[in-house]
């Protein structure tokens, strides 16, 4: 719809179609059969007040969502059939990876493209009935949900025109999909729920709040020298469309300069150009590294902004209208015809094509020449209205990201709050841009991410077991004290219907309350007694309770004291800031190894993305998670997840590997893995062929350098289960650091015994500490 005119003076489209030279016919021409399509995106928090507003103004029983059919393409068929026959796991996912990665591959294509798969179809029975199987199940539909986007409105009740379900939650579904509504003469509208939208509104508002300017998205001049030279340092990650890896590196090689780059770049980034090795050409075109040439002058207006490269749809149809006269209606006709590439079809248009250009005077040749360039790229062209439309959108969350840093990294931070695996990777992003996360705060935190000056504030919405309402209660009881002092003034300010003891508990250990004058460890010994005080009194208060003689109001009693507790160490700190938050706030593990990974030559994992398939990569982190499994075989094996200071992965630890490394794989082991990556269509994950204690593989960490642990025994604190627990310590802690028992020096002698080595690091020596006494364990 950014080629209609009219759609841009009413504002449905913010970009203007004659300065970008998009088409109408496009959208819609006297050629069209079916009815003009319009995508419209929605803020996505407010995507259901429109819907709702569709339904109230067309009638409810005249409005409904669509139903959507997920089919089973190529490689789930094989796994899903793999899995119904029994096929082991491994097996069957190393089957599913011989299949190409290309866009709607069919089995039978597959066949016929990926040798290993065809040898092993050929030369393994079991191998043929899995594919046979699964290519009659090809194309069937696996399951049903309702569209993310589509929503029908007819003129009279659709339960007289089309059969109709409701959801769990209560939402009233078309049974048929979109093109058999279509078909049957309905109306169905695409109202997108997209985060983006509500990231820049977010970050508007927040700018607006934090900074007193009233910032419009009109007002954002489209050359702005610092957002360009943002893209071109590839530091795009949050902005929308260009933040993957393999876009930010085109980026850096390309150094776009104008909004017609990023137009050109969002049509190029796509299955078809980038296997068919277009961007590398047409980089080198812009640079100049490559000649630009026009097989005829009459191509150069219209090919030139892509450097001689046909890039869009809307270039095929305007070569037709120019070469051949076809009107731009008949020249969506033959755009059409060879996006499907039907012979046929495709015939009758070359001789049409050819027909026009001869008559034009055009040489027969070359005309036959340009075409067959046309249904060349044909298939590789996309949509140049669609493309300027998120190139906009794309363009105005890279300025907020430049000029308001601050701001957009806050609106962000809370567009993707639930979504772990991101949340950590824009916090590593705030850290490259020099941006302090704090952590959240009940004395300044809102619902949502916030920021404060140069940081960005936690919002309380992100914190475990707190809810919207208990989050209100307590900016409402915050705005008349300015502050909250104590746990105690919290517990008598805050509405108690709101909070719990697993409310306050999970609010200590995300850090929310370290600004009431005590550490975590002394605040969480004294919940019950706050709970229980703060709920007397507001009952007191409520009930109006008033001295005998007098109208004062009897007044409470003083707080009690906050016992003298040592602090949390920094393991069990970090380790309740993961289970409330998700993620690490005040610190990180890995962060003290940070410098000396350089050493290891480790990849960070946010840039896995960039490797290849079955690539050799060696990466550090924290194990998140380790879920065991037993294949079909009977085999045992596990998928981890590693979370380094840039993001997590999924590791493949595969029935040798495990057997040799399943005790090194527990939660919170910081580990060294090395192994091979495995290029899947959710991501990268990395199957493991070695894993070790990151402290063992540090360079001068090894078996020579180690230091031994010394601990002295204090026989009154040597209980069965202290004993038990040291075991169990020593056995989940393997490694080279040799620890050696010593008796108290009144007691005479060293005392040997078994062997045992472990991996030191910090947790180790701060249970050891637990365990034993301070005093009785150090290093030597």
């Amino acid at each position: 719809a950014a080629g209609s005119l009219v759609g841009y003076a009413l504002g449905i489209t913010d970009i203007d179609p004659l300065r970008y030279g998009l088409l109408f016919e496009r959208f819609l021409n006297p050629e069209r059969i079916s009815l003009p399509d319009i995508d419209i995106d929605f803020c996505m928090r407010r995507r259901g007040e429109v819907i709702s507003y569709v339904t109230q103004k067309y009638g409810r029983e005249n409005v409904a969502q669509i139903i959507t059919f997920g089919t089973l393409a190529a490689k789930a068929a094989l796994k899903d059939t793999a899995r119904a026959m029994e096929m082991p796991y491994a097996d069957a996912d190393r089957l599913a990876k011989l299949v190409p990665a290309q866009l709607n591959i069919s089995l039978e294509e597959a066949l016929a493209q990926s040798p290993p798969l065809k040898q092993l179809y050929d030369h393994d029975p079991r191998v043929k009935e899995v594919v046979n199987t699964a290519r009659k199940l090809e194309g069937l539909a696996r399951h049903a949900s309702t569209h993310a986007a589509g929503v029908v409105i007819s003129p009279q009740p659709l339960q007289e025109i089309v059969p109709l379900y409701k959801t769990n939650r209560e939402e009233i579904v078309t049974q048929f999909a979109m093109d058999d509504l279509e078909r049957i003469g309905l109306l169905k509208m695409d109202f997108l729920a997209l985060a983006t939208l509500t990231v820049i509104d977010d970050t508007l508002k927040l700018v607006g709040q934090n900074r007193a300017e009233a910032l419009a998205l009109g007002d954002i001049p489209l050359d702005d020298p610092e957002t360009y030279a943002l893209y071109s340092r590839g530091a795009t990650s949050g902005v929308f469309q260009f933040e993957s890896h393999g876009m930010r590196e085109i980026l850096r090689r390309y150094q776009p300069s104008r909004l017609e780059d990023l137009i050109a770049l969002n049509a190029l980034y796509r299955p078809g150009p980038i296997e068919g090795g277009m961007i590398p050409d047409f980089i080198a075109r812009k640079h100049g590294e490559r000649q630009v040439s026009y097989d005829l002058p009459e191509l150069k207006p219209i090919l030139e902004e892509t450097y001689g490269v046909i890039v869009y749809q809307e270039q095929v149809m305007q070569i037709a209208n120019q070469l051949a006269g076809f009107s731009l209606g008949e020249a969506d006709i033959l755009r059409r015809a060879m996006g499907k590439k039907k012979p046929k079809e495709m015939g009758a248009q070359r001789e049409k094509f050819i027909s026009g250009c001869r008559e034009r005077k055009f040489s027969e040749k070359k005309a036959a020449k340009v075409f067959d360039l046309m249904a060349q790229f044909a298939g590789y062209g996309f949509n140049k209205s669609h493309s300027a439309a998120y190139a906009l959108l794309a363009y105005h969350t890279a300025y907020l990201k430049a000029h308001y840093p601050v701001e957009f990294m806050a609106a962000l931070l809370t567009a993707e709050t639930g979504n772990q695996e991101k949340v950590v990777k824009y916090i590593a992003e705030c850290r490259e841009m020099g941006i302090t996360v704090l952590a959240p705060d009940v004395n300044s935190s809102d619902w949502s991410f916030t920021p404060v000056g140069a940081a960005v504030r936690f919002g309380l919405g992100a914190v475990r077991n707190v809810g919207f309402n208990t989050v209100q209660a307590v900016r409402a009881a915050r705005e008349p004290l300015g502050r909250f002092d104590s746990i105690f003034q919290f517990c008598e300010a805050v509405d108690a219907r709101v909070l719990n003891r697993r409310v306050l508990e999970s609010l200590i250990k995300a850090g929310a309350m370290d600004s009431l004058g005590a550490h975590r460890a002394a605040l969480l010994e004294v919940v019950d007694r706050a709970l229980e005080r703060g709920a007397r009194l507001q009952r007191e208060k409520e009930s109006g309770q008033h001295a005998l003689f007098g109208g004062g109001v009897t007044q409470p009693t003083p707080p009690p004291a906050l016992p003298e507790v040592d602090e949390w160490p920094e393991h069990q700190r970090l380790g309740y800031e993961k289970e409330i938050l998700g993620f690490f706030i005040t610190g990180h593990p890995l962060a003290r190894y940070e410098g000396r990974l350089r050493e290891l030559k480790t990849t960070p994992i946010a840039e896995l993305e960039t490797t290849g398939n079955n690539d050799a990569v060696r990466v550090a982190g924290i194990v998140v998670r380790a879920r065991p499994m037993r294949s079909k075989r009977g085999e045992r094996w596990a998928i981890a997840t590693l979370e380094d200071l840039t993001g997590v992965v999924d590791l493949l630890i595969f029935p040798e590997a495990f057997r040799r490394l399943e005790s090194r794989f527990y939660p919170d082991a910081v580990l060294l893995v090395k192994g091979r990556t495995r290029a899947e269509e959710t991501g990268v994950r990395v199957a493991v062929q070695e894993a070790a204690p990151l402290e063992e593989a540090l360079p001068g960490n090894g078996a020579a350098a180690a230091p031994r642990v010394v601990i002295t025994l204090d026989l009154s604190r040597m209980s069965v289960e202290t004993i038990e627990r040291l075991d169990a310590l020593f056995q989940r802690k393997p490694g080279r650091c040799r620890v050696e028992f010593k008796l108290p020096p009144e007691l005479g002698e060293h005392r040997g015994g078994k062997e045992v080595r472990v991996a030191l690091d910090d947790e180790l020596l701060a249970e050891l500490k637990g365990l034993c006494g301070e005093a009785a364990v150090f290093l030597q």
